[in-house]
Parts: structure tokens; sequence; C-alpha cells
């Protein structure tokens, strides 16, 4: 402990000095006051029961004032002067702005100036930009770190969670950046403009939104000069890194580009604080005269203006902003009629809608060329089913339908020639017809050998009863067994393609017509065969040998 107060003498820690370094890295100056409502909302719900403002704001400044001061001690930190009100201004050193880099993700080169001496003439434009950004921010308090406070805090703080949201973290805003026209980002030419904030909060609907903001004391005509310089950067180009021409804020700024729509310039969105003697509502009219060139968009056909290489110039004032915040109806755009939304203001939702119609029409027309498609498929597969079932076979028995079964078992097979035997039956007729043909066919005498034995022949059954070529009758079993092949050698009958009566009927046909049967020739070659030879006696038998 002893070590701790040693290194922070004020007893800071690591979470307040934190938000020092990234509210100071972001705004360069600023009160412990905005410090504290930006880094730690929920402090200011607390010590209401304090009497007096002073009172209260000292309590709840407390933690960053000490977490300042340990700064200070550090070197990271120094006093800035002090505001027209009477805050004490705080800023970064060169030291601190190193490590406010590493709190905020950000390179040093990007963190700016110490803006040491802000403090001089009271700060007020500084003071105005600060409230500009806790205006777009709106911090909402931790409700996780109230759980100990009274009903009364818990409800304010819940009231302000409950309200609008606001835009961005305070990592997402830049303020005094340069926007050369000539020279460097790092070393900016003459004709230049200066950036009071930079916002980018892709994740809230704003890649890059840039902010003027003005205490009314500057007129309709140098606030025209400084959009002039916007323009003039806008319009430059410079090579990057992959040697093609880009616009300058395009190197530095990711904006997504969608080649199917317009391309404007980023918006600037110009912040009037009425402390000085000019009037908003009269400088807004004649700077809208003079910056008509730079603003003004073209009108299409379809119901909506293009912004091509425009700014969108977009106007509010810091106590709206306070109020309602970047949610609420209280930014007017040159060129429009009628209050809107940020996210609106900086937008074409009539380019939007338009856009939006388009998709739609494309995809009803999609869906309907999609339903074409599948009506087609559909006629397509109920034609084609039509006609198979135009093919599908016919029993010759009862003059039924083949099932899809039937019809896939009599298909030919690659030769030609099915399997079946009997190809033009349905299922039905074909069991009658075996078991009118065949009615012993499933005696065990006739039933397949297991397999691994021997038949009764010594040959394995062939898988289908054979069908006479002349008459068209199955076998009988006779039949079958004596054309049947033995081995790989030939069958022993002479017409095994004939059933038994056409055999006998061609035996007789071939008889009638020659006098003697193909059988009786079979018979008379035996018959000779068995008759021995008889043996040559005498010398002619000699003569012989």
């Amino acid at each position: 402990m002893a070590g701790k107060k040693k290194t922070n003498p004020a007893g800071s820690t690591n979470t307040y000095r934190g938000d020092v370094l990234r509210v100071l890295g972001a705004l360069k100056v600023a009160t412990t006051d905005q410090i504290q409502r930006i880094g730690a909302p929920h402090l200011t719900f607390r010590h209401a029961d304090k009497p007096t403002p002073s009172k209260r704001k000292q309590a709840r400044t407390a933690s960053h004032t000490a977490a300042l001061s340990d700064m200070r001690h550090h070197g990271l930190s120094e006093n800035g002067g002090s505001t027209g009100a009477g805050d004490r201004l705080r800023n970064l050193t060169l030291k601190g702005l190193q490590a406010a880099s590493y709190e905020l993700n950000r390179p040093l080169t990007e963190m700016g100036s110490t803006a040491r001496g802000a403090g001089s003439s009271g700060a007020s434009h500084p003071m105005a930009v600060n409230e500009t950004v806790i205006a777009m921010l709106r911090p909402k308090p931790n409700m996780a770190r109230l759980t100990k406070d009274p009903a009364h805090v818990q409800a304010a703080a819940q009231a302000a969670v409950d309200s609008p949201d606001g835009i961005g973290t305070i990592a997402s805003f830049w303020t005094e950046v340069p926007l050369p026209a000539t020279g460097t980002w790092n070393a900016p030419g003459k004709g230049g403009a200066q950036a009071d904030i930079v916002l980018t909060a892709p994740q809230d609907g704003v890649p890059l939104l840039f902010i003027e903001v003005d205490n009314c004391h500057e007129t309709a005509e140098e606030l025209a000069d400084k959009l002039e310089k916007y323009a003039r950067f806008f319009r430059r180009k410079v090579k990057d890194t992959d040697g093609r021409e880009r616009p300058m804020w395009r190197t530095r700024w990711n904006v997504p580009a969608d080649p199917s729509t317009e391309h404007p310039y980023p918006p600037v969105l110009l912040v009037f604080n009425r402390i000085g003697k000019r009037n908003p509502n009269h400088t807004i009219p004649r700077l809208m005269q003079l910056t008509r060139h730079l603003w003004r968009g073209q009108w299409g056909e379809d119901g909506y203006h293009t912004y091509d290489n425009k700014i969108p110039i977009i106007t509010t004032g810091l106590n709206q902003l306070r109020e309602h915040g970047p949610a609420g109806e209280v930014f007017a755009r040159f060129g429009r009629s009628g209050p809107q939304t940020l996210l609106d203001a900086i937008g074409n939702p009539r380019l939007d809608a338009a856009i939006a119609r388009a998709r739609q029409r494309q995809r009803a027309l999609a869906e309907e060329r999609q339903a074409q498609a599948r009506q087609a498929a559909q006629e397509q597969a109920a034609k084609q089913a039509a006609e198979r079932e135009a093919r599908r076979p016919v029993c010759t028995g009862c003059g039924a339908k083949f099932t899809d079964t039937r019809w896939e078992a009599v298909q030919p097979t690659d030769w030609g020639v099915t399997k079946d035997s009997h190809p033009q039956l349905c299922d039905g007729c074909k069991q009658k017809a075996g078991a009118a043909v065949s009615p012993a066919a499933d005696t065990p005498e006739r039933r397949k050998p297991v397999r691994g034995e021997a038949g009764p022949d010594d040959f394995w059954e062939e898988p289908q009863r054979p069908v006479c070529t002349e008459c068209g009758a199955a076998f009988t079993n006779e039949r079958w067994k004596a054309t049947k092949r033995v081995g790989w050698s030939a069958s022993p009958a002479k017409r095994p393609s004939l059933c038994g009566d056409c055999d006998q009927r061609f035996e007789a046909d071939l008889e009638q017509a020659w006098g003697v049967s193909h059988r009786r020739e079979e018979r008379d070659q035996e018959q000779d065969q068995a008759v021995p030879e008889q043996k040559a006696t005498g010398w002619l038998s000699r003569l012989r040998r």
C-alpha cells in the first residue's frame, strides 16, 4: 500500500487515469467536469444530497481530479489555464499523448498537438467543441456501478439510460484535424482547412462526418470560405499505395462506396452555439446562397436528387443537440424543407426508397421467373410421366398394367433378351402360369441345392425354366433335365431349344421327308460300331499288311 501511495500520491486508480488519457487524447483540452461526464457518467447522479452545485461538482469530479494530480506527477498532464467560468483546463504533454495513443489505439502521428496555451483566452471555442462531442455521445451511466446508491439516484440514472442513444464512443472523435489542400497530412500547406471535429462511427450509420462549431462570431462569408476549403480538400487526389489516384480523404478514412448509387462528398455539420452577437437565423440563409454550387443536387426522373461530388451541409443548434441528441429531428440540410434526424440529414432517404423499390421489383421479377420455371418443370414432368404411362406394358392375360417393379423386372438385358420367363404377363398371371405348367415345381426334388453342395445331376439348376422356341410352352421337368448342360459341355440333346412334343414332331417330319430318321441313323451307326471287324486270311491279308 505504501508503494502505491509513493507511485500515485493522490491515490488514483488505473480506471480513472485511463479516462483522462482517452478524453484528453481525443479532445486535447478539457475540464475535469467534462472528463468525468464522458469517462464516468454514473458519477453525475451521485452526491445529489450536497447543499450547492459547486459541492456536488467537487464530489463527483474528485476521482478524476486525483487522477490528473498523479498524472501531472508522472509528467503526463499539465494545467492549461482556465475557462471564462473559472474552471481549470487540463491537457496532455507529449509523453501523455504517446500514452493516450495506446489507449485510443491510434497512431501517434494522428494524435495532434498538446493544445498548450489554449486557455490563455478562456478557451471558449474548445469548450464548445467539447460540449458538442458530449451532446453527440450522450454518455450512458453504468447501472452496475449504482447498485448500492439510493433509489432516487438509480431512477435518475435509469432515465438517462432509457433516453435516445448517441453516436460512437470517445475513440470515434478526432479534434483539430488538418485537411490539407496542399502539402501532406503531417505538414499541411496553405489554403487548407482544419476540422473542429471528425466523427467516424460506421457501427452507428455514420462512416464519416466533419463537424464545425461556431460560437456565432463568424459571418456567412467566413463560413462559406471555410466550406470552399473543404471542397478543395475533397477534390484533391493523390497516389495511393497501389499507384492509383484516389481522393486524399479516402487514403485516411474508409468510407464504403456503392457503384450503383451516387458518390457525394462527406457531409459537414455546422453547430451554432449562440454566445456571440450574430443570429444564426440570419446567417444560415445567406450561407445557403453563397454555397449553393457546393451542395445543390440534380433532380432525377425517379423522384430523388443525386449529389455526385456535392457536399451535404447540415446545420443545428448546440442547445437543441444537447436536449434531443442525434436521434432528434433538429437537423436542417441545405436544400431540404423541415428538420430531420442526423442519419436522414446526411443520407438520401428518397434515393434509399427508390433503391428499395427497385430491389423489390427485382425480387418480384426473380420470384415470378422462378415460379414460371417451376411451372414449366412441373408441366415437363407431367408430360414425361404421361409418356411413360403410355409406354407401360399391359398384361396379355388379364389386361392390367404392369407395376413399376414388374416393369423393371421384364426389362431386357444388355443383349436385348429378358431374363423373365413370362415377360408379357403380370405377377399374378405369371404365378398362375407357372403353377399350371409345373404343379410340382416346389417339391423337394426341384428345390435349389444349398450353395457348395451338388445337385441331383451334379450341376446347378438354371435360374428359369426354358420355354420352347417353337410353341412357346414351358419345358416339362423331364425335358428340362434332358436339355441341361453339364459343366462347360454342350447340351446332350440335339435340339435343346424345343420341348419334347416339338422335338418328336420334328423327328417325325424328318423321317417322312427322307425315309429315315436322324435317330435311326444314330442307332445304325451305334450298331455298326458294335460289330467287330473280321480278320482277312491268306495272301491277300499279307498284301494288305
